[in-house]
């Protein structure tokens, strides 16, 4: 496993060092910070995942991963958070986490989510790409390669999530996809929100960032009442 560095952002230590531990056992090579100003302290870009209680004392975890993604970093953020409320997940992947878990969690599950979301950042995502090495449409091109966007000519930046939906849409030109159907291919087994308005909330950024005008988008359609149709156009 070559992305093994964690950072693990909990204010309450005894689950700090809970997870911490059962990472080392794991093989990873956890870091503990116990407040949002402590993990902003950080050298962020060393790390390859980010654990991030959302309730932490000064600065929370909502405002962590702003900040996190207006640095243009690209590893995948897991909350955790005491609360399950559909809306506080909501608004996780609104500012670009890419999971969201429930205390008290089982630590095997949490595992699980977190090896997906490495493979899914630096391993799956690379080991699919085929040729051509780069596709585009539009004032848009997307170099596989690297697993870089740009916009004419300009970097973009996705997060991993969407950018899997992104290659799941290049996947599948002119074909209505369902959000069930995305969920399932971005997401797969360890989705753990219930409400499919989430994926509405990743489409959206994803259409900030690519569409010319994303009130009026001219390649991820919306078909009512069921997903999305990308179209593809040269």
């Amino acid at each position: 496993m070559s992305h093994k560095r964690i950072l693990i952002v909990e204010d309450e230590y005894p689950i700090a060092k809970a997870l911490f531990d059962g990472l080392v056992d794991e093989g990873f090579e956890p870091e503990i910070a116990g407040s949002g100003e402590d993990a902003l302290s950080k050298d962020i870009a060393t790390f390859d995942l980010i654990l991030l209680d959302i309730r932490l004392p000064g600065i929370d975890g909502y405002e962590v991963c702003r900040r996190v993604r207006q640095k243009d970093l690209n590893l995948p953020v897991i909350f955790l958070s005491a609360r399950d409320d559909v809306m506080d997940r909501v608004v996780g992947l609104e500012i670009g986490a890419d999971d969201y878990m429930v205390k008290p969690f089982s630590f095997r599950e949490l595992l699980s989510r977190i090896k997906a979301q490495l493979r899914r950042a630096y391993g799956t995502l690379a080991a699919e790409q085929k040729s051509p090495d780069t596709v585009t449409f539009g004032t848009i091109l997307v170099d596989k390669r690297s697993m870089r966007v740009f916009k004419e000519g300009k970097d973009v930046y996705l997060t991993p999530i969407e950018y899997r939906i992104l290659s799941f849409f290049l996947e599948n030109p002119d074909q209505v996809l369902s959000r069930d159907q995305i969920i399932n291919h971005v997401w797969g087994e360890i989705w753990s929100v219930d409400d499919t308005r989430s994926v509405n909330v990743h489409i959206r950024h994803l259409r900030e960032k690519i569409e010319d005008d994303p009130a009026h988008p001219s390649s991820i359609m919306t078909i009512r009442g069921y997903g999305y149709r990308f179209d593809l156009k040269d």
